[in-house]
């Protein structure tokens, strides 16, 4: 464990001032010039295309990005996962690659796969499996820790998750994707606002492509609450054993404090992902596609995706309207 954690004077000053937005910024370009893997996958991003589609009221990205294949094409079945040695454990981690401790329990490490300009991987330093019950307040965390150059997303185990066997978040550039910037207009013009107090507001948004729950606060111990609260009652509804499926970004200022968005989802993912020949679109959606970014790894997916195949997408994976309006009522009750 130890060997993976880098040893910097300059990330050490950031560190000491808990600056970890420059620490980690200053990861990654130590990275890129120590570790070749990760110097090539930024490098890809040059490649980057980009197209967008305008909806009523926002836009969604779709971005033709090769050097996520390996992602977008994880199998992430039970036997293919116990067949396979966990990328984000200490002891199988690239010679190369170094992190950052935050906290006694996490390591920030630069994703060598990237989608962002600066894209990380927060990862526990213990094998344990992808469950945001128990971690919701190191999300809190990392996302006001970060905050001056980054947002803090989860993706659900069955949600996007590469490595669902492993806890981590990931964190991106802010204003990367349209939801950063969007938000506010969408809760006013497609929200309904659910509770309102001095120190929380929770609003529910559906867009016309998309369905989800902000939680608004400065207070962390209340949007702990609120947040367990809302988890107990998705399991409620999806009456699942597991984890309900859910993707999560988390943006943080410092004059206003925590923006929490909620996905809660149906499926992990779309039936276009599944087809054969031209009909297969592999867009497997998670925290960054719900933001306004969609991921398409081969060139034919960008080149032939259409505004309503991202409907189509969108509306297989995402909470039913049935569900969403059992949620609301459900939150209102508690509030």
């Amino acid at each position: 464990m130890q060997d993976k954690i880098i040893s910097n004077s300059q990330i050490n000053i950031f560190l000491s001032q808990e600056d970890y937005s420059n620490a980690a910024r200053t990861l990654l370009e130590l990275q890129k010039q120590d570790w070749p893997q990760c110097a090539e996958g930024y490098a890809t991003l040059k490649d980057v295309r980009v197209k967008e589609f305008q909806f009523n009221g926002f836009k969604i990205k779709v971005q033709f990005n090769a050097g996520r294949i390996t992602s977008s094409a994880a199998k992430v079945d039970a036997k293919s996962i116990s067949e396979r040695k966990c990328f984000l454990c200490t002891e199988n981690l690239p010679a190369e690659q170094k992190g950052i401790l935050y906290g006694e329990d996490y390591l920030i490490l630069c994703n060598p796969f990237p989608i962002f300009n600066e894209h990380f991987t927060l990862t526990h330093i213990q094998h344990a499996p992808q469950s945001i019950k128990g971690s919701f307040n190191k999300l809190l965390s990392l996302s006001k820790n970060l905050s001056k150059y980054y947002t803090v997303f989860y993706n659900g185990p069955r949600c996007g998750a590469s490595a669902p066997d492993h806890m981590h978040f990931q964190a991106g550039n802010k204003f990367f994707m349209p939801m950063d910037n969007d938000f506010h207009l969408l809760r006013n013009e497609s929200g309904e606002i659910l509770i309102a107090k001095e120190f929380l507001i929770v609003a529910a948004v559906d867009d016309g492509l998309r369905r989800f729950i902000s939680l608004e606060s400065n207070n962390k111990k209340i949007l702990i609450k609120n947040f367990e609260q809302i988890y107990s009652l998705l399991k409620e509804i999806s009456e699942d054993e597991e984890e309900p499926m859910m993707n999560i970004l988390s943006f943080y200022e410092e004059d206003y404090g925590w923006r929490i968005l909620i996905f809660p989802r149906e499926k992990h993912r779309p039936s276009h992902y599944f087809q054969e020949g031209d009909d297969q679109i592999l867009l497997s959606p998670a925290s960054v596609d719900l933001g306004g970014v969609c991921i398409t790894p081969l060139e034919k997916d960008f080149e032939k995706i259409t505004k309503e195949d991202i409907i189509e997408i969108f509306e297989e994976i995402i909470i039913t309207r049935e569900n969403f309006e059992r949620l609301k009522d459900s939150i209102k009750g508690v509030g």
